[in-house]
């Protein structure tokens, strides 16, 4: 009688004669050598983009930090960001707590519309928030950019809370509540700290999609522009593409930081 094979320890399912490893390789190389460039210029001394690299140099970045515009338009990029991360994250936790708490028979038509912006183009939704503001007549400002802002970032904080919601037993609540507590009590002492990492990565993620959104912000901005936008504006501008590649570095360096750091703490939730 034959002894019985061993489980196979390998993921894979089979062979292949496709040279995975090197599409692989090719899709990094396409994917970040751009940014390793983009790094590379941001110091150099040349006044063109052309190699080779004729020195270093900080002076791009110190003239992107006397840039009255720019550091006007990143005001209001933050300022953009901390309004749509806020109201995103609360709408998206009214959200999950309504899918996760209670049972009413439109829990999933809830849940779809929250997570829909994720299927509409941000063009599409640009165009539409603009004939809404218009025909409304409110006029375009960093408040109607953070409100639709906050559109397509509830459905990240929705998700990122609804995972959150799902392992949180119930019956912490129903003792809290058993023991006197009325249900605003229970969410303020009981249920927002376990919640607190989650709140904090679902916010800081909103904050992102804010901050580097571009398309819809171009359309609905007033007189004051984004981040984004004004970099965008300038490119037009030959003479200014040295001090917008070190101001696209400082961009991706602080979007990168807020990035890990939602991460983070997402995973130690």
């Amino acid at each position: 009688m034959t002894a019985a094979r061993r489980p196979s320890s390998a993921i894979g399912v089979g062979r292949t004669r496709l040279p995975l490893g090197l599409i692989f390789a090719a899709m990094l190389v396409f994917l970040y050598l751009p940014i390793v460039l983009l790094f590379v210029f941001s110091f150099s001394t040349n006044r063109g983009l052309t190699f080779p690299i004729q020195g270093l140099t900080l002076d791009r970045f110190v003239a992107a930090f006397d840039n009255a515009q720019m550091l006007n338009a990143a005001r209001n990029s933050l300022l953009v960001g901390v309004l749509a991360a806020t109201a995103a994250t609360g709408l998206g936790l009214a959200v999950g707590l309504a899918a996760m708490r209670f049972r009413f028979s439109g829990r999933r038509i809830l849940v779809g519309l929250a997570i829909a912006p994720l299927l509409i183009p941000y063009v599409v939704l640009a165009v539409g928030l603009f004939l809404l503001f218009n025909l409304l007549d409110v006029p375009r400002s960093l408040l109607t950019i953070a409100a639709a802002h906050s559109v397509i970032a509830l459905p990240y904080a929705t998700l990122i809370l609804l995972a959150r919601l799902v392992g949180l037993d119930p019956a912490l609540e129903d003792a809290a509540m058993d023991l006197g507590a009325t249900y605003p009590t229970t969410l303020r002492r009981i249920v927002m700290p376990l919640l607190g990492p989650s709140l904090i990565s679902a916010w800081l993620t909103c904050f992102i999609v804010s901050f580097d959104e571009i398309a819809i912000a171009n359309l609905l901005a007033g007189r004051d522009a984004t981040f984004p936008v004004f970099l965008y504006g300038q490119v037009r501008f030959a003479q200014q593409l040295p001090v917008l590649i070190a101001m696209a570095v400082l961009l991706m360096i602080g979007t990168l930081a807020i990035t890990v750091a939602a991460t983070r703490i997402r995973s130690s939730a």
